[in-house]
């Protein structure tokens, strides 16, 4: 897996949070950043064991399992930086960020960009840098986010956009979904030989209770069918799961979504 360039001293650990969670904690030896924090008592433990100062909180999203914790972490650590998507809707929020917007993690030597990627939600970000992308939950192992606010073309059009990064980009997602979503992509493409060696790897993983995160862009188009809906395998699959001919690459998209949601 390739190296992320986070700076000397700096690394990454997921904290995880109720059934398949998990929390990033960017940290040095002194100061941790973390990303999307649906309970506060996880990361206010592992910050405590680890002798760790929280400096700021990022927020990719508006639901309840990556924001649940901001109130008790801005109670226990008054002025926290708390950053995240512009709309005013999201409690606690103390700086909004949108597209192209830098945020600067000083005390980390870090600094991220925003990239907006609707879909899951409509108010869907992510931050990038480092040759790492926190992607929340838009793009999975495996999988990606369901349309619970956004429409196929949206989803379609922000994960093509985190395509287009570099192919050693490292994907921190914010689930533990990776088991389920090989099952399902292997009903997609049975003869894709790259996924099936991966899951292999992840039952390996999952069998020594370790996460399969993070994965890497490159890893993902060649295994995950939401990247793949320009390949004939996963046209031809959708195709006969939907019952008639899909024209383009966001139909055979919105048919490879809705299968999943069945599935």
């Amino acid at each position: 897996m390739a190296a992320n360039t986070l700076p000397s001293g700096v690394s990454i650990y997921p904290i995880p949070a109720f059934t398949d969670n998990y929390i990033w904690c960017v940290h040095n030896e002194k100061h941790a950043v973390v990303v999307d924090p649906g309970d506060a008592e996880p990361v206010l433990a592992y910050l405590k064991k680890n002798n760790l100062s929280l400096s700021a909180v990022l927020i990719t999203h508006h639901h309840r399992d990556h924001t649940g914790g901001i109130a008790k972490l801005a109670s226990a650590l008054p002025d926290l930086p708390i950053i995240g998507p512009r709309g005013g809707h999201i409690r606690g929020i103390t700086k909004s960020v949108s597209q192209g917007d830098a945020v600067a993690l000083p005390l980390l030597s870090m600094s991220l960009h925003v990239m907006e990627v609707p879909g899951h939600t409509l108010d869907h970000i992510a931050f990038l840098g480092h040759g790492l992308v926190f992607c929340g939950d838009t793009l999975f192992s495996a999988g990606c986010g369901r349309l619970f606010e956004g429409s196929p073309e949206q989803m379609h059009h922000s994960l093509n956009k985190l395509k287009r990064l570099p192919e050693d980009t490292q994907i921190y997602c914010t689930h533990e979904y990776t088991r389920a979503n090989v099952n399902f992509a292997l009903a997609v493409e049975p003869n894709n030989a790259a996924l099936q060696q991966y899951s292999d790897w992840v039952d390996t993983k999952r069998a020594a209770d370790e996460p399969t995160l993070p994965t890497t862009l490159g890893q993902q188009k060649a295994i995950n069918p939401f990247l793949r809906s320009h390949e004939l395998s996963v046209k031809t699959s959708a195709e006969a799961f939907s019952e008639q001919s899909l024209n383009d690459d966001i139909a055979v998209f919105a048919a490879v979504r809705r299968w999943k949601d069945e599935f």
